[in-house]
Parts: structure tokens; sequence; C-alpha cells
């Protein structure tokens, strides 16, 4: 008889948890940081009218043609000179401060103000929220991994070296805290499944943004600095950005609402 047989049915299922317990607890550690079992569901950050662009930034929007962007673009503060996009590369409407845009662009600075500052709004919204359920999730790898809903939270750099899931419903939301840089190796992919949407994923960062030459992302970035993507990448989503967006002929699609 073992000593496990010997054991009192009460103080059979007190071992029996704790060992349920320590299972769960590898599990956590496998993910690479701190999990919950149920991560709590997210609300949409509110984008306001920064929601409306597929790309916006505060000082410009440089381009190796040719990109193909389906949305509407615009910068502010900086002049409407900083819009390298000519206009057969956007179907949707050029923003500019002023008359120096591209030849179609509308020209609304007030309109552009609002939207600057919902995009600050949005990225505070983004970074302000507590309680994350991944944190360092991957020490800032998660390349080759499946994502579920929920608030995840880096204090590091986050790399994209090989493809990634993002796996869920419809209503599911994704928030990514990011304290570092997001740098996405090219040719590798971050793919929506199980009925996940774009325009529920979003991605903050304090850090700079680069996409992959021929690489593909999913969601709206809402960056601190600067977002660039390196020739041939794409992506279904926003590039809101505080400094600069860079393309090289990208493709830029603005997620189905």
């Amino acid at each position: 008889m073992t000593k496990f047989q010997l054991l009192s049915t009460p103080r059979k299922r007190l071992l029996a948890a704790l060992v349920a317990i320590a299972v769960v607890g590898v599990g956590s550690a496998g993910l690479g940081g701190a999990a919950v079992a149920s991560p709590t569901p997210q609300a949409p950050v509110a984008l306001g009218v920064a929601g409306t662009f597929a790309i916006l930034s505060q000082t410009g929007v440089t381009d190796v043609p040719s990109s193909a962007v389906t949305g509407n673009v615009g910068s502010s503060p900086i002049t409407g000179a900083a819009i390298l996009l000519s206009c057969p590369e956007v179907t949707g409407t050029i923003y500019s401060v002023d008359a120096a845009g591209p030849p179609c662009a509308v020209t609304d600075a007030t309109l552009l103000t609002t939207a600057v500052g919902d995009m600050g709004i949005a990225y505070t919204d983004a970074a302000g929220r507590v309680n994350p359920d991944f944190v360092n999730l991957g020490a800032g790898e998660i390349g080759g991994r499946t994502l579920v809903p929920g608030l995840y939270k880096w204090s590091t750099d986050v790399s994209i070296s090989n493809d990634v899931k993002l796996s869920g419903g419809p209503d599911d939301v994704f928030v990514f805290q990011v304290s570092g840089n997001i740098d996405q190796a090219p040719a590798k992919n971050v793919t929506l499944v199980g009925g996940i949407q774009a325009k529920n994923v979003f991605w903050q960062t304090a850090g700079a943004v680069t996409l992959g030459t021929t690489a593909h992302f999913e969601g709206t970035i809402l960056s601190k600095t600067m977002i660039a993507m390196n020739t041939g990448a794409s992506i279904n989503g926003r590039l809101l950005a505080q400094t600069a967006v860079t393309l090289q002929s990208n493709t830029v699609t603005e997620p189905a609402n």
C-alpha cells in the first residue's frame, strides 16, 4: 500500500487540489510571464475622430512609391507639405492643415486638431489600463504564439520573430501595452483566427514600431513615436503616430467597422 493510499479521503482531496494548483502554476510560467486563468474582458479603446483615419501623424508621412492606402490620411500640426503620399495612392481623403498638402488634399485644421487630440486620449486610455492578464509574456518575444483576448503588458521591447495568431470571437478585445519598441521580423505575420476583428486589436507603445519587409500586421497601432513600414509590409488596421509615419510601397487598409 502506498503512502497516498494510506491518506484519509479529505487529505487525498487536499493533496489533489495542491497538485492541480501546481500544474496551473507551471502552465502560467510556461507563458513566459504572469497570467490569469480567465482574462478580464476589455472594452475597445475609444478612438474618437482619430478612428476615422487609416494614417494619422503629427510630424508627417513619408513614402517610397507606390503605396496603397484605403482610408483617410492626415497630419497635424505640421504643414501639409510633410504629407508625401500622392493622391492616386489614397482611396479616401487626405486632410492637411494648410494648402501646402497634396493637390487633392482637403484643408481642415479644425478636424485634424480634434483627431490628434483624440489620438492622445486613446493612447492614454490604452496605456493607463490596469490589472493586466499577462505581464512580460515571453520576456518580450511573442513569435510563434497563439494569444487569447485580454490585457497584455511589457516593460521591455516586443519582438515578433515568427508568426503570431490572435484567437477568439468577433467581440473579443486585445490591448497590448508596450514600454519599449515593437519589432516585427521580415515576412512574418500577425493573423486573426476564430472571428477576431482588427478593429478590436490595439497596440499601444511608448517606443517606435517597425513592421518588417513583406510582413503583415493586424490592429490599431497607437505609438508615442514613429511607425515605420518596411518595403512591401501591409497592415489591416490604423497607423496613429505622435511623430512620423514612414511608408515604403506598403498596403494600409483601415479595418471594417
